[in-house]
């Protein structure tokens, strides 16, 4: 598990007047080469795994040796995170074929080669092409102890088991024409993993504080009272003077650390209705950091909803700011929360736990690895002029790798020991020159060229699992 390493930076300016790109690149391998010792569960969590335990500690700063607050990378002067919600990597990507991406393995027959048992083990369910872009209601399930049901001890044949066939389905480039070719286009990460194997809002609090606090599930609303130690990612940029939003539909995803409005009350001014965003991303007024919220009702992607509303939705987005006079110096990261409960095939490897705070509020249920392990992989494409083409990050990631980065970025200190010794993805861009200084053109998405896209909103979303997917 490599701290941030920074293979993009070749060719990055300094954060400060007169100093050389060697002073930069001399900070991030101090970075790499000064860990600090961890102990007690942290380490004993990684005994075994390979991975070495002597790791960085919260508070840790990316350049030790410049003052917090230093912007480190000044070509990048605005940061978006478009987090959708409830997919993984080889339920959206799986079909994409890019070269060197790790999807499905394909059979004679071009399908997917992989299955999963039904309970019992007398028969197989075989990943399929969902009938359309509808879901299923309430189906698959990505709870603490369905997706630890799923990952089976790193098997990952426990999706059938955990939530009927439908977690077997898959979306292709015909259903989802935009995401292909962003996914075509953009460098992606095959190994961004979500960063616990639960639902959305523990995974949505590590992408604001490397932790979740204890919580596991969605329902786990008693535990909305907590606050980081060490505070969330808007805490240091307001002691640094960096500006953010959190652009909302419907819910402000901040709301699950409700202290973050009442320590400070100003961070209310901060929130924005998504209007605002298009509004701002057109006048070249975006702040330095913001995340961009669907409407958690219609266009998120969770289920039942039509997956092509969410892709409208996120091109309108992603077109936003590639044809915004600021798209120059923007960076930004489409992903997803989690799973959904859908199939993939990586087992997710084990993760530095982020504190000595263990899994709460499920009724006495088992704690398995507790935080130790990343949740299953999910899509992640980095947008920016300044992204490699036609590159494939292998490197592991997940929703603490976007804070490493905003760290990395303004050289902030670290929140957590998960953020810590997280990849910060500075492998997916090369700022020796901008490759995408014209933006590119990318596909509308399947509303804009098919007037049945949205159909199944009425009619539903087909036969699941298709005839002739399970065999045995």
């Amino acid at each position: 598990m490599d701290g941030a390493h920074g293979t993009g930076m070749t060719g990055g300016d300094p954060g400060r007047p007169g100093a050389s790109r060697r002073e930069v690149l001399k900070g991030l391998a101090a970075v790499a080469a000064a860990p600090l010792v961890v102990s007690g569960p942290a380490a004993r969590a990684l005994a075994g795994t390979g991975t070495a335990a002597a790791l960085r500690e919260p508070g840790s700063l990316p350049f030790p040796g410049r003052p917090a607050g230093t912007d480190m990378i000044p070509r990048i002067e605005h940061i978006v995170v478009l987090m959708m919600e409830n997919h993984s990597y080889d339920n959206k990507l799986g079909m994409l074929g890019r070269p060197g991406a790790d999807g499905f393995t394909l059979g004679a027959d071009g399908k997917p080669v992989e299955t999963n048992p039904y309970p019992g083990g007398k028969k197989a369910q075989h990943a399929f092409r969902m009938p359309t872009t509808c879901q299923a209601s309430r189906s698959p399930s990505q709870t603490w102890k369905a997706s630890h049901t799923a990952y089976h001890g790193g098997r990952n044949d426990g999706f059938v088991a955990a939530s009927g066939a439908v977690a077997m389905g898959y979306w292709e480039r015909a259903d989802q024409p935009f995401y292909y070719s962003l996914a075509s286009t953009f460098p992606i990460a095959d190994r961004y993993f979500c960063s616990v194997l639960g639902q959305t809002f523990p995974n949505r609090r590590y992408l604001m504080a490397a932790t979740s606090l204890g919580m596991v599930n969605d329902d786990q609303v008693w535990d909305l009272a907590g606050y980081p130690k060490n505070g969330t990612i808007f805490d240091q940029l307001n002691r640094h003077g960096i500006s953010w939003k959190d652009y909302w539909s419907t819910t402000p995803v901040t709301l699950l650390f409700p202290k973050l409005f009442t320590r400070d009350p100003a961070n209310s001014l901060r929130l924005a209705k998504i209007g605002h965003f298009f509004s701002d991303a057109a006048a070249g007024k975006l702040p330095g950091f913001c995340i961009v919220e669907p409407d958690f009702g219609h266009t998120s992607e969770e289920d039942p909803q039509n997956v092509a509303a969410g892709e409208q939705f996120a091109a309108r987005v992603i077109n936003a700011v590639m044809t915004g006079p600021k798209w120059g110096s923007t960076l930004l990261i489409w992903t997803y929360d989690e799973h959904g409960g859908y199939y993939d095939h990586v087992p997710p490897p084990a993760a530095v736990p982020p504190d000595d705070i263990q899994p709460t509020g499920f009724l006495g249920g088992p704690r398995y690895d507790g935080f130790g392990r990343y949740g299953f992989r999910v899509p992640c494409a980095v947008v920016s002029p300044w992204a490699r083409p036609g590159y494939v990050s292998h490197n592991i990631f997940d929703h603490t790798s976007i804070l490493k980065l905003v760290e990395t970025k303004w050289n902030l200190p670290a929140l957590t020991r998960r953020d810590a010794n997280a990849n910060n993805m500075l492998d997916m861009l090369d700022f020796s020159r901008p490759a995408f200084a014209k933006p590119p053109v990318l596909a509308k998405p399947l509303v804009a060229v098919d007037s049945a896209a949205l159909a199944c909103d009425t009619t539903g979303p087909g036969t699941i699992p298709p005839p002739g997917s399970v065999t045995g």
